[in-house]
């Protein structure tokens, strides 16, 4: 079979990295600004159709990239920059 090539399929991107993508995204564009609240985990859960594990993976990894700050059971903040 001349000419085709094989390629190994990208694995598709696991939810809460695509949830934090687009929070990361949003921040970074200046949608959301330093201080400001983000939704409660409930409302991310029904936004994106995601159990409260995978949203709390999610803000994990923008918490650890110094995006987002936790307060707790106040909810989740744009960090300063």
């Amino acid at each position: 079979m001349a000419g085709r090539t094989c390629e190994t399929p990208m694995p598709a991107e696991a939810k809460w990295a695509q949830i934090a993508d687009g929070v990361r995204v949003e921040i970074k564009a200046g949608e959301v600004a330093p201080g400001d609240k983000l939704p409660s985990t409930s409302e991310l859960c029904r936004q994106h159709d995601v159990s409260a594990i995978v949203d709390r993976q999610a803000i994990n990894a923008l918490k650890i990239e110094a995006l987002v700050e936790g307060v707790s059971g106040i909810g989740v903040f744009v960090a300063e920059r």
